[in-house]
């Protein structure tokens, strides 16, 4: 996660500073300059724009006053409280301020070496997969000698406010930040995986056990250091709007705490083992707080230990952080974004999770196979045009993680535009030893779709049995060009790959072997009879698919009589003639048995859908000369002339 940087725009930030404190000049950044250019794009601030240093602002400035808090925030003018909150929760977590604020001691004021300061500071963000560094100079808005923006509660404390501006300077100017996501923020400051989940629509209120299950997720991220933010829906003319409860409609909050709060006091309280989960929020705004049930100085606190309420630190007040009940909590708030640090160390006590990364771009081409933006499934005749990953489950079962996240276009709004595209993505399971694309989605099964919306990242989490599978990220509407970038987490390597060929290349050789065009899918279902076998008890059975030399092998189906093996393969064949054979057989630790076979014929026809299949056994002539007959079902066998 933590990989080198890249200076943005070219500004390497020792070589700038070596340069001012040589020539004995503060610096003055030239790429975020100190006009109103850098302030906004449409909306003017009001009142009269001073950009200060902050040496003309407070006596004694530092970068942090007593280290760095989550208190030490306050939303200013811009409506920012996504970013805010964000920067709320990344002060809680030492591993990832200290990457996203590096050289914090060497970038602290050195009142003993006045000549070391340079008026330059640098910060670091990860961007579209790889981390940036942005340099930035401390000339700060300000109107009547205040800060506009983010500021501290310690008015000599700077940290915020420079890292805001580094910020700024990515999206273009100060008001590009008006309005966001707390988990993009996240994801900026960590490179973590960021997952919506909308509180209101799946009723986790309404479902304790549901609500439960979330709760223990949520625990598991937060002692994990993941982060967690809140916000509740509103209209577009309730938004920030106070409720009578004390929350802000259309507000972000950040989450500080997730916690099982032990009930009772003293001994009592440790026998008795009773608890209850709660949630503890901090409003950017530094102030206006929750007043129902477990705010600051509610009678509820009373069921709790003085031992345990000085381990949680509890104050009574108004300094924008309280706790709530986790049961209000999911009544009162519509949404979440949960922000996992998924592990990739190979050497962890936790669970680690193996990652692949692409980049990719929905583009245009005049030849319809080359197009890469053929629009959601809604859109049949494009839809298989868009790009297409490949990657396997080798488990029996396993957990597949997959973000979908599209490029940052906040830069863009100085120019009307920088709103982020509706974006989503289908996950297909298709025949264990494809190889090429997808051009007809009949014989594939369709295991998962994403939501499509307007977000930067589109998240799933899937439970996905042993198999081979496709990813076709897509925008919603076709013909429309973007950036992207795919990350899959497995448990274990998936290869995960692009498919970009068609179908297999034509060679040198092709004119004597023979050109490999048509091509046959066959699925197999599932097999019946097995207990008419002679060998009594249970099987391991498997089958295995040949055409032309080339075989697909299924899993075993453990001590089964009647296995469902939904096993599907595809041959680009060049003899067209010649049958494919499925073989049943039983696994054994020695030497597996053969069950039986069929032959189907060279011509295959989309004919068998579904139909049972009697299996020849070896040394048999005839199929009823069998004590018992063993049936295969195929389910499918089309010949194509492209898949």
């Amino acid at each position: 996660m933590f990989s080198s940087t890249v200076p943005y725009k070219n500004q390497h930030y020792s070589e700038l500073r070596s340069d001012c404190i040589r020539d004995k000049k503060l610096f003055e950044d030239p790429e975020f300059p100190a006009t109103n250019a850098s302030l906004y794009f449409s909306k003017p601030i009001t009142g009269y724009v001073e950009w200060k240093r902050p040496g003309e602002i407070s006596n004694d400035p530092h970068l942090f006053v007593e280290g760095i808090s989550a208190h030490d925030l306050n939303q200013g003018r811009v409506g920012n409280c996504w970013f805010v909150a964000a920067c709320s929760c990344l002060a809680l977590k030492p591993n990832l301020w200290k990457k996203v604020i590096p050289d914090h001691k060497d970038q602290e004021w050195d009142p003993k070496h006045p000549e070391s300061y340079a008026g330059i500071f640098h910060f670091q963000f990860w961007v579209f997969g790889e981390w940036i560094d942005v340099v930035v100079d401390d000339r700060l808005p300000t109107i009547n000698g205040e800060l506009i923006y983010c500021h501290s509660k310690d008015n000599n404390e700077y940290w915020s406010a420079l890292l805001e501006k580094a910020y700024a300077k990515l999206a273009g100017c100060y008001q590009s930040l008006e309005g966001g996501n707390t988990g993009d923020a996240v994801v900026d400051f960590s490179g973590a995986v960021t997952e919506s989940i909308s509180l209101e629509k799946d009723a986790y209120y309404k479902e304790q056990e549901k609500q439960d299950h979330l709760f223990e997720d949520l625990l598991k991220v937060y002692e994990r250091g993941g982060i967690i933010s809140c916000s509740i829906k509103a209209q577009p003319h309730e938004i920030e709007s106070r409720m009578a409860n004390g929350l802000v409609k259309g507000h972000a909050y950040s989450v500080t705490a997730v916690k099982k709060v032990r009930l009772g006091h003293g001994l009592i309280a440790y026998f008795k083992n009773e608890t209850i989960p709660l949630i503890r929020m901090r409003n950017p705004w530094g102030k206006t707080e929750w007043k129902g049930a477990w705010s600051d100085s509610s009678e509820e606190w009373s069921k709790v230990g003085d031992m345990e309420r000085g381990n949680l630190g509890i104050t009574v007040e108004d300094d924008g952080e309280f706790w709530m009940a986790f049961t209000d909590w999911c009544k009162f708030f519509t949404d979440t974004d949960v922000c996992r640090l998924i592990n990739t160390s190979l050497i962890s006590i936790h669970k680690t999770w193996h990652e692949v990364v692409h980049f990719g771009s929905w583009t245009k081409n005049a030849e319809p196979l080359l197009n890469r933006c053929g629009g959601c499934a809604n859109h049949k005749p494009t839809f298989l045009q868009n790009p297409q990953f490949l990657f396997d489950v080798t488990k029996e079962e396993d957990e597949v993680l997959i973000s979908l996240q599209q490029r940052d276009l906040k830069i863009h709004r100085i120019v009307g535009q920088g709103e982020n595209l509706s974006i989503g993505f289908c996950v297909f399971r298709v025949e264990l030893n494809r190889k090429y694309r997808m051009h007809d989605i009949l014989t594939q099964q369709n295991v998962a779709t994403s939501t499509y919306i307007n977000a930067r990242t589109v998240f799933m989490r899937c439970m996905l049995p042993q198999g081979r599978y496709v990813i076709i990220p897509t925008t919603f509407a076709p013909q429309t060009l973007g950036d992207y970038m795919i990350r899959v987490f497995t448990d274990v390597d998936s290869g995960c790959r692009e498919l970009t060929e068609d179908k297999p290349r034509v060679r040198c050789w092709s004119s004597f072997l023979g050109y490999p065009q048509v091509v046959s899918h066959i699925y197999v279902h599932g097999a019946e009879g097995l207990q008419n076998q002679e060998s009594p008890g249970g099987a391991d059975p498997y089958v295995i698919i040949s055409c032309e030399g080339r075989s697909v092998q299924s899993t075993i189906k453990k001590d089964t009589l009647e296995p469902e093996f939904a096993t599907s393969a595809v041959f680009y064949r060049k003899k067209p003639r010649k049958p494919i054979t499925v073989e049943l057989w039983n696994s054994n630790a020695v030497k597996d048995e053969f069950m039986g076979q069929v032959v189907l014929a060279g011509s295959v026809k989309d004919t068998i859908n579904p139909q049972m299949l009697q299996l020849r056994k070896r040394g048999r002539q005839m199929a009823d000369e069998m004590p018992g007959n063993i049936s295969l079902r195929i389910v499918t066998a089309t010949q194509l002339t492209a898949v």
